[in-house]
């Protein structure tokens, strides 16, 4: 199974050149960490993925670095979205698909890890979009193979942990089985479709 990651890149890519300045320290659905902390973590995951796909090695398996707004400079209006077109590229080759991939420091097939870098490109773009007011285009034909891919991994992840699982996700949020892929995806992650921002 292979997924284009371009379409929901792109789509974060834009959310980001977009973002309010003034928006960087808004909470975010993602954990409750801000919306600067929440962008570091995406361009590490970039890094992250985009290694496992080439088969690259990195010092630290792939890791989850905690986010640490400090990190983002003043260039991440730029730099990240093109570490997206990045990743995305990466995916793009067959080879980033077979095998095995290292990332999360674990190997895992590769499949896995380029369905875990869809949903983590999907997921958090949706959390970019939400804490800054902006639209997410979720409902969007391009992005409908991006959310089955996502949607496939996270239902398998969640049958295994109906609790949560730590370090992914939390406990699932009951959405209506007949609501849009989108609303799923996020209950599934332990998002509330619904959710807003908090009054500042």
């Amino acid at each position: 199974m292979t997924a284009d990651l371009g379409p929901a890149t792109d789509a974060l890519a834009a959310i980001i050149r977009s973002l309010p300045g003034d928006r960087l320290s808004a909470p975010t659905p993602s954990g409750g960490i801000t919306v600067a902390e929440l962008l570091d973590h995406i361009d590490g995951l970039c890094v992250a993925f985009a290694a496992a796909a080439t088969k690259t090695p990195l010092e630290d398996g792939g890791r989850a670095r905690t986010p640490d707004a400090s990190r983002l400079g003043d260039d991440w209006r730029e730099r990240i979205p093109a570490r997206l077109d990045e990743l995305a590229r990466a995916w793009r080759a067959p080879s980033a698909w077979s095998g095995t991939a290292e990332v999360g420091g674990g190997r895992m097939p590769a499949e896995v890890a380029g369905a875990a870098a869809v949903d983590e490109v999907v997921i958090h773009g949706w959390d970019v979009a939400v804490a800054t007011g902006q639209p997410y285009p979720g409902e969007e034909p391009a992005l409908a193979e991006a959310l089955r891919e996502a949607y496939a991994w996270v239902s398998a992840v969640a049958a295994g942990s109906p609790q949560g699982s730590p370090g992914l996700f939390g406990p699932p949020v009951p959405v209506p089985g007949d609501a849009p892929l989108m609303d799923r995806l996020l209950g599934l992650t332990g998002r509330d479709p619904a959710w807003t921002p908090p009054a500042p």
